[in-house]
């Protein structure tokens, strides 16, 4: 009986919609070039290549990582704002009572 293709998979994800694309691995592959056998940089328009941040199970990896099979690479999409500053500001609009939850007690 033949064995299987290893394969790993390449996602990225929009607010409305993913993407999961199996691609077929081979010893030594890259992060980067399994992005590039997806096919996802030719769909997506607003993947480039030189600007891409990657990760493999959620942990950031460089483009020239190698690959496992039955690895998961994933494409980040740039942040629009840091989220340690919107942290910040949840907190400080909190204790200035701009905000207040459902039941909770003020001074």
């Amino acid at each position: 009986m033949a064995q299987p293709e290893a394969l790993v998979e390449v996602v990225y994800a929009r607010p409305e919609r993913q993407w999961v694309v199996g691609v077929c691995w081979h010893d030594g592959m890259t992060a980067l070039e399994a992005v590039e056998a997806s096919g996802l940089l030719r769909e997506l328009v607003e993947l480039r290549r030189d600007d891409l941040h990657l990760g493999v199970y959620g942990q950031r990896v460089a483009p020239g990582q190698r690959l496992r099979a039955g690895d998961r690479v994933e494409i980040y999409r740039p942040l629009r704002f840091d989220p340690r500053d919107a942290r910040r500001k949840a907190a400080q609009d909190a204790r200035s009572g701009r905000r207040s939850r459902p039941g909770s007690l003020q001074d």
